[in-house]
């Protein structure tokens, strides 16, 4: 009986502490969406073409479904420890004509991924071998 009281006595401190964690979950930054920098937002200017616009951004995150003049490009960060940070940038055209640029979010700086650690491919070893943005890491 001894025996049995200890066996569920374990069973249940052990069901219990494995639902604790002192150490916490691991979580990582989630970036999505179209990386959108202050530089490229500032080469669109209104009466660029379409094909002139995918040249320099890229495709759109969103194109509306119901009125084919409307492109958003959308960049999300959503920090492991920290706040969301949200770009959208919305392209009006008129025809194959670029007529209205709408910015919503901060394109001042780079993302803070970037500022932190680049953006870009790594080897086996964790070196950076390519940067999408041109930041350089900094060296501790």
């Amino acid at each position: 009986m001894q025996k049995l009281t200890r066996t569920v006595t374990l069973t249940v401190a052990l069901t219990l502490i494995s639902g604790c964690s002192y150490f916490g979950v691991y979580k990582r930054d989630l970036a999505q969406g179209n990386l959108v920098t202050a530089e490229m937002a500032a080469q669109l200017q209104p009466g660029m073409t379409r094909q002139q616009v995918v040249d320099l951004m890229g495709s759109p995150m969103l194109e509306a479904p119901f009125d084919a003049q409307q492109w958003d490009y959308v960049y999300r960060l959503d920090e492991a420890y920290g706040g969301v940070e949200q770009r959208r940038l919305t392209l009006t055209f008129q025809g194959n004509r670029l007529a209205d640029i709408e910015r919503h979010g901060d394109f001042s700086s780079a993302p803070s991924v970037a500022n932190e650690r680049g953006i870009g491919p790594m080897d086996s070893a964790g070196e950076q071998t390519g940067n999408l943005l041109n930041v350089q890491p900094e060296d501790d």
